[in-house]
């Protein structure tokens, strides 16, 4: 009997141990995908536009299919470079995140740009803008769910090397469930988002068409005019988010490398800041004067991004496929 009871003691104590593993993996999983909001936002301000002039019926199917796309790059594909680069080139972690925040960088600040002068097309927009052309339904839908996945790989490769480096040091088995769950939850968390964004006129819509209520169809013609000043307003909070979180691993990466004058002098500035204010509000002040000083370096490192970009590196790009495509 002190035998089984002593069995039963140990069953409980791996229970007890495995349950605050899942725990922790869940509260760091939180965690590291938080800090991705701002490649999150861009994601589901971006996406809806590739379900753009399809039948109501075909919008929740090619999201779906854009979901299981981002699924397999993210655990495929990103999981495994990620959790090999954790094992063995670990140095490579801010390099690439810097890359990544230029990234963000640029794709704010050419919005910006755009919005400025609205002269062109942001790059995001050009293949969208390219479908103008009228083509076979299905042939299309190929090619904007290519178009999205191959997107989505850029964001989604983003946030797997920002989750990655916000996870404490901890073994294999750790790193690999905490990126896993931040992959699905992201994934469903945006494409979830996209889903209700997308279909919510058409649920207005009806609403106000065959809603019994007078309350109701007011509520569904109010859904349908507000929506597209949600996605706009979705857009701006996307692009500040971007530049905010770009600047902030900018900022940070050089500080890791050795060069922490603008972010010794950013600290600074925030506190100088927070210390004017009541005990109350100084650790939203202090955040606050961060971000919004991250994401004005964020706009500056973008706007010099963009001549590099599309005089240098996209020019060079198109050189090296005409080349494949010669061959």
């Amino acid at each position: 009997m002190s035998g089984l009871l002593a069995l039963l003691d140990d069953v409980a104590a791996i229970a007890k141990v495995a349950a605050a593993s899942v725990d922790d993996i869940a509260t760091q999983a939180v965690k590291a995908g938080a800090k991705t909001a701002g490649v999150l936002i861009d994601d589901a301000a971006v996406t809806p536009k590739y379900v753009t002039g399809f039948a109501p019926e075909r919008e929740l199917p090619i999201i779906w299919r854009i979901a299981m796309g981002s699924i397999r790059n993210k655990m495929l594909i990103l999981l495994p470079a990620a959790l090999l680069m954790s094992a063995f080139a670990p140095w490579l972690i801010t390099p690439l995140l810097m890359l990544g925040g230029s990234y963000l960088c640029f794709e704010g600040a050419e919005k910006i740009y755009h919005w400025l002068r609205p002269h062109g097309h942001g790059h995001e927009d050009a293949m969208v803008q390219a479908d103008l052309s009228p083509k076979d339904p299905a042939h299309l839908e190929e090619e904007r769910v290519a178009g999205a996945i191959k997107t989505d790989f850029i964001l989604s490769a983003e946030i797997m090397t920002i989750s990655l480096a916000a996870i404490p040091e901890s073994g294999f088995a750790f790193e690999a469930a905490t990126l896993a769950l931040v992959g699905i939850g992201i994934t469903i968390a945006v494409y979830g988002s996209v889903a209700l964004i997308v279909k919510a006129d058409d649920v207005g819509l009806r609403m106000s068409t065959h809603g019994r209520l007078g309350l109701t169809r007011t509520l569904g013609r109010g859904l349908v005019r507000a929506m597209p000043g949600f996605l706009k307003a979705l857009t701006v909070v996307g692009t500040a988010a971007m530049l905010w979180v770009g600047g902030s691993i900018i900022i940070h990466g050089l500080d890791v490398l050795g060069w922490p004058l603008i972010y010794d002098e950013i600290h600074h500035l925030a506190v100088i800041a927070a210390q004017a204010v009541p005990e109350a509000l100084k650790g939203a002040v202090e955040w606050s004067v961060t971000a919004g000083l991250d994401g004005v370096l964020g706009l500056i490192w973008g706007l010099v991004l963009i001549p590099v970009t599309t005089r240098i590196l996209m020019p060079l790009m198109g050189l090296f496929k005409r080349s494949e495509a010669a061959h």
